[in-house]
């Protein structure tokens, strides 16, 4: 990039970056998860990581894309050198981008379908097995829901030819707070529901019993996943702040904390009303749309309720997906000397291919296993538990051995608030971060444990 974009302002780049990293993960895959593994004890294990470990990691991503001022190929290719193994930081998160983007624009059909049909046939089935089998016969039609997902991501392409920051900024303005409004005020509708209360206990009350390696490698892949560490992202938003005058770390924290928030809330909107309705909390990733379209029949207006929630949800997916996008064409440029054009349909081209199988993968294809999952659940594991936690871990050690702490803390610290890296920060770079990602994710493959 010969001119690189600049963010209008310091809360513009907050509410972007909060507008990219809330997304799909905070109200998708977090409470699918959070069902899956336990409940609050999953919670209480995925707070205590994002502190932690989300923090740091996240603070680290942003100021290296400041320091370099390039996307993350070309920007650790100037830090490391060219034969770097350094390099591969960079492209783990690339490929992690990529792999999330190829099952992400389908999720973004199912989206839009829904919302569609909110104004349309609308949402009046109150049975749980009625609502779950109208999810599954969708879902199993990938034809149908490739003629939802197409035109989202030829949306997409039209908005990043004319720049990204000015459409993300301007939107995450106005949009960021509605989104957060509306799951509050969801979070006290769905608390109302007799049998809620039971759904808000099983999702706060830690039940550690339930609690395996697989739970701990589930909680730091959806922190990476969530948060947007490892995604190469946070390195190309960081690349486009001032280097003299930019918060990096405080916005970091804030990103992180309204990410969590945002999380948490989901589940608060979701599981009473799951308990209430007598849906079973493991539903895999229909667990959102099974259980929405099940609350919405419950309410006054539902039809309306339901498009405007689903409108929120693709917002909230589509600015997500914007910085995927940008990050996937951004690097093409760099990489390549693609023009803008070039890279941003060549890169809309590959994932529409890659997304042809995965949506197969629900229907006539359904019975195709690798390694015992679906090729839906391979993307995902791969990208969000593997190639997340990889990433992150190179992130850590570059700052703590090749970076150095101390230069890491000064330049980090450039333009900061009170917010600040401090010594403590120290020790958790250098070992807690990159010794208990090591460990999780040994646990998690089955290499310990």
């Amino acid at each position: 990039m010969s001119t690189r974009e600049r963010w209008g302002s310091q809360l513009g780049f907050t509410l972007a970056a909060i507008g990219w990293a809330v997304g799909l993960g905070n109200i998708w895959r977090f409470p699918y998860l959070t069902g899956a593994n336990g409940g609050g004890a999953f919670l209480l294990i995925y707070i205590l990581i994002a502190v932690v470990i989300g923090v740091p990691l996240f603070t680290a991503e942003i100021s290296l894309g400041r320091r370099t001022q390039k996307t993350p190929g070309a920007g650790m290719r100037a830090l490391a050198g060219t034969r770097s193994p350094w390099r591969l930081i960079a492209w783990l998160g690339v490929g992690a981008a990529f792999l999330i983007m190829a099952y992400y624009q389908l999720i973004m059909g199912w989206i839009a379908a829904y919302f569609f049909r909110a104004f349309g046939a609308g949402f009046h089935e109150t049975n749980p097995e009625a609502v779950a089998a109208s999810y599954h016969e969708f879902t199993a039609q990938p034809l149908l829901v490739l003629a939802y997902a197409v035109p989202v991501m030829l949306l997409a392409g039209f908005i990043l030819m004319r720049g990204l920051r000015a459409g993300i900024e301007r939107a995450a303005r106005v949009l960021t707070p509605i989104l957060f409004f509306f799951l509050v005020a969801l979070a006290i509708v769905s608390m109302q529901f007799d049998g809620a209360a039971a759904g808000v206990a099983w999702y706060l009350k830690p039940d550690f019993s339930a609690v395996t390696s697989a739970t701990w490698l589930a909680a730091l892949g959806q922190v990476f996943y969530s948060i947007g560490i490892g995604m190469a992202g946070a390195f190309v938003f960081g690349s486009y702040l001032d280097p003299e005058r930019s918060d990096v770390p405080g916005s970091a924290a804030t990103i992180v904390v309204c990410d969590t928030i945002a999380a948490v809330l989901a589940g608060l909107v979701l599981f009473p009303a799951l308990f209430a309705f007598g849906i079973d909390p493991d539903q895999g990733p229909g667990l959102l749309f099974i259980t929405m379209t099940g609350l919405f029949a419950h309410l006054p207006a539902s039809d309306l309720a339901g498009g405007l929630f689903f409108f929120l949800i693709f917002v909230a997916g589509f600015t997500s997906g914007l910085g995927l996008i940008e990050t996937l064409a951004g690097t093409a440029m760099d990489s390549f000397g693609w023009s803008r054009r070039r890279a941003v349909w060549m890169v809309l081209g590959g994932l529409l291919a890659t997304g042809v199988p995965i949506a197969m993968g629900f229907g006539p294809w359904s019975a195709l296993q690798v390694a015992g999952r679906s090729l839906f659940d391979l993307a995902d594991y791969v990208s969000g538990n593997l190639f997340l936690t990889l990433g992150g871990l190179g992130t850590a050690l570059y700052v703590a051995t090749v970076w150095g702490f101390d230069r890491f803390r000064e330049e980090t610290n450039v333009g900061s608030g009170r917010f600040r890296v401090t010594g403590v920060w120290g020790p958790v770079m250098r070992f807690v971060v990159p010794i208990s990602v090591v460990i999780v994710v040994l646990v998690g493959i089955g290499v310990l444990g």
